[in-house]
């Protein structure tokens, strides 16, 4: 059974995980117009080290599902902390990178005039920046047809940031 109990701030940080057996990490802030990945990045790894922390100390043994934004910076960045207590295991910590495919789906469903919920884009590559690469060639269905280049560089361009 699981227990679902409130807790807030950093203080009551590994109170909130002992025992656990899979943790979730959305912690960070979300990126905000104007903000560099850098910016992100120098506010979210912080606070993903305190969860590593965390982690290492009260449930060491807990699959982590990293979701902190960029997630290319902050799952190494867990990874490395946990490294420091003597804990990690590659098989246990991942990012989650769901958000370049919602990204990707509503971006272009908008701008075909579908569906979004009928519509998969693949993504590939990292998580940060050009590194992105969203499919449309490959779309399902397809609508790359739909679209001029313009707008093929621009849903791409803006998939990527």
């Amino acid at each position: 059974p699981s227990v679902v109990a409130p807790f807030s701030g950093a203080d009551t940080l590994g109170e909130a995980v002992a025992g656990s057996d899979i943790v979730i990490v959305p912690a960070g802030v979300p990126r905000k117009p104007g903000m560099t990945r850098q910016d992100l990045f120098e506010t979210n790894a912080t606070l993903n080290a305190n969860f590593a922390d965390a982690v290492a100390k009260n449930c060491p043994k807990a699959l982590v599902a990293i979701i902190s934004n960029p997630v290319n910076s902050t799952v190494p960045i867990f990874a490395e902390t946990m490294k420091k207590h003597g804990c990690y295991d590659p098989k246990r910590v991942f990012g989650v990178t769901t958000l370049d495919l919602v990204r990707a789906n509503t971006f272009v469903a908008e701008a075909a005039g579908v569906d979004v919920s009928t519509i998969k884009i693949p993504v590939v590559g990292g998580h940060a920046g050009a590194s992105i690469l969203p499919l449309l060639s490959q779309s399902t269905p397809a609508v790359k047809d739909k679209l001029s280049a313009e707008q093929v560089e621009a849903l791409t361009t803006r998939i990527q940031n």
